[in-house]
């Protein structure tokens, strides 16, 4: 990767991108939260366990999305990556590095509770004795 002239990393990192990613992880952590909600044994647990999940991942995810899209936005056109961490020289300057990084957590988050809350749906719309209402 080129460098410029600060050792930061070239091409800068763009919203989209750091977007993608973010909801690309979301879905992935959608595998550990059905295998754990069908270990749950009773769908009254079950139920209550992807409504905390849901509730709290959602919360957080937007609390978190909003504060790193303002970082961002005042971090301007300087955006680095958490591997350009050596670059920072001033206290000030670390919102550059965690703007991006909230910003994909936030996605992630959000994604994930949004997920937990439709197998939340699903589960309270299961008909007895099929597999996700035993």
């Amino acid at each position: 990767m080129a460098l410029d002239q600060d050792g930061v990393m070239l091409p800068r990192l763009r919203p989209a991108g750091v977007a993608r990613r973010g909801v690309t992880y979301g879905l992935l952590g959608v595998v550990p939260l059905v295998v754990t909600a069908l270990s749950i044994t009773h769908r009254s647990d079950r139920r209550e366990f992807l409504s905390v999940i849901g509730g709290l991942s959602g919360l957080f995810g937007a609390m978190l999305l909003v504060i790193g899209a303002g970082l961002w936005w005042a971090s301007a056109e300087d955006v680095r990556r958490l591997r350009d961490w050596n670059t920072v020289s001033t206290q000030g300057a670390a919102i550059t590095l965690i703007g991006p990084l909230f910003l994909r957590s936030g996605l992630f988050l959000v994604v994930f509770g949004a997920v937990a809350f439709g197998l939340y749906q699903l589960v309270a719309a299961a008909p007895y004795g099929s597999w996700w209402n035993s």
